[in-house]
């Protein structure tokens, strides 16, 4: 019923702005739909499954459905000929919030290692032993930063007291923002698939995503994609081992970055 109404909703404001034409950037078959109760000639969208009914381009193949919605996009920048020179992000923190975010921390050593825990799915996510078990080996190498939400707040209090070190500090109760100007500022980001690790990436910081069960994401040069033996399948989290985590980063934990 409410999906109804907010499509009637949708159908009258796009009338009222008289559009002649609508790019529609998600493969969902309402907004197409909306675009084209309410008249509007050119309809640009993906075209992937039931939503090529309602546009008006030939849409991207069908073969890119379970592909990530980055690369659905690169795919219709493609077809329609939009030259796109980068996807690689670039997350605009305010000068004066990393300075405050830096002067909260100061005291912590280098490097600075933010760690994310929490996924959109717990087949994303590690177990919290595999957590605790990397959290521990990882605790003298620098201070460690767990973020990850108010959600996962309580969970990285009981990290913090199964490693029982100093140096890993529970981040989870930052405002998003900083938890931003944080992960722009840390050396280095370990973590699944999932905010943390694109917020990492889009502040330039070196991110080591853990895909055991998703696809890798490849929009980011910073993207640095640690998969199990045989790729991404359910379960695969499981398959990704703290030591193989541990050696791949090994050669970053040296490494400072740049002043923001």
């Amino acid at each position: 019923m409410q999906r109804g109404i907010n499509l009637v909703r949708l159908v009258a404001l796009l009338r009222r702005h008289r559009l002649q034409s609508l790019w529609i950037l998600d493969r969902t078959i309402r907004p197409a739909l909306a675009a084209a109760l309410a008249g509007i000639p050119e309809r640009i969208g993906l075209g992937l499954g039931p939503q090529s009914a309602f546009i008006t381009n030939d849409g991207i193949g069908q073969e890119h459905f379970h592909d990530h919605p980055i690369d659905w996009l690169r795919a219709l920048m493609a077809a329609m000929k939009v030259p796109l020179s980068s996807t690689e992000p670039n997350l605009q923190v305010p000068t004066t919030l990393l300075s405050a975010v830096g002067e909260r921390f100061a005291q912590f050593a280098r490097p600075w290692i933010a760690i994310g825990i929490g996924a959109s799915h717990p087949d994303k996510d590690w177990s919290d032993a595999t957590w605790c078990e990397f959290l521990s080996a990882l605790r003298a190498s620098g201070t460690v930063f767990v973020v990850g939400g108010p959600a996962n707040d309580a969970r990285a209090e009981k990290f913090i007291s199964a490693c029982g070190s100093g140096q890993i500090v529970n981040a989870c109760g930052l405002r998003l923002i900083e938890t931003a100007a944080l992960l722009r500022l840390a050396d280095l980001f370990i973590g699944p698939s999932s905010g943390p690790l694109n917020l990492a990436a889009a502040g330039g910081t070196e991110a080591f995503g853990l895909f055991g069960s998703t696809p890798v994401l490849t929009y980011s040069r910073f993207i640095r994609a640690i998969v199990p033996k045989g790729g991404p399948s359910p379960g695969g989290m499981a398959r990704i081992t703290p030591a193989q985590v541990l050696e791949r980063i090994a050669p970053y934990l040296s490494r400072r970055k740049a002043p923001a």
